[in-house]
């Protein structure tokens, strides 16, 4: 395990955090902001990296996901919801793949799937996004997030868009793994439920 992860999961400087906020917040924002362009939608949304300036992280994280909220939302009336949805996910996860990538190099994060742990948790740290991992009888593992700063302000289809940026980021961090959401918090659940498993399986 590389020192840059193992000192990254012991303490994360602030500035860092919000480095990584920002980050996702740009990516995320420009992309849903294609989508609409491309079906002729322009709402009345401006983007929230100028705004979170001299935020707290927690207004910061609340700013980025009103923001996508709108988006999303804009994007159900012009379109439809499931389309809405399957166009959103198909536009997200190549974004948290290429997120995933990033921290991947700075992080140096290697192959296994302990070090995809650390990683995972370094990131969601500045998200606010706390996660149990559990390995499973046929090797594959489940996370369960019990606390999610963002299901306080995402919408259930806000929520199914942008999750497809979360799986996106476990492929760009391990090519040799997969993630799925298979339950959401923003869909009544108690805790949202991912599997993460061999990819291609």
């Amino acid at each position: 395990m590389s020192l840059k992860l193992r000192l990254a999961t012991i303490w994360t400087p602030d500035r860092t955090l919000r480095k990584m906020l920002e980050r996702v917040d740009a990516a995320t924002t420009a992309a849903l902001d294609g989508i609409l362009q491309e079906n002729g939608v322009s709402p009345a949304v401006k983007g929230t990296k100028e705004a979170s300036a001299g935020m707290s992280i927690e207004e910061a994280r609340a700013a980025m996901a009103s923001g996508h909220n709108a988006r999303v939302k804009a994007l159900v009336d012009a379109v439809g919801r499931d389309r809405a949805v399957e166009i959103g996910r198909e536009a997200l996860y190549p974004v948290g793949v290429m997120l995933g990538r990033q921290a991947k190099q700075e992080l140096s994060v290697g192959e296994s799937p302990r070090e995809l742990e650390l990683a995972a948790r370094v990131l969601y740290r500045a998200l606010g996004i706390h996660f149990v991992l559990e390995t499973t009888g046929d090797g594959n593992m489940i996370m369960n997030v019990d606390r999610c700063a963002l299901s306080h302000h995402y919408s259930e289809e806000a929520c199914l868009v942008l999750s497809a940026a979360d799986e996106g980021v476990v492929a760009g961090l391990n090519t040799k793994l997969s993630m799925r959401f298979e339950q959401r918090m923003t869909g009544g659940s108690k805790a949202c439920v991912a599997c993460i498993r061999e990819a291609g399986k």
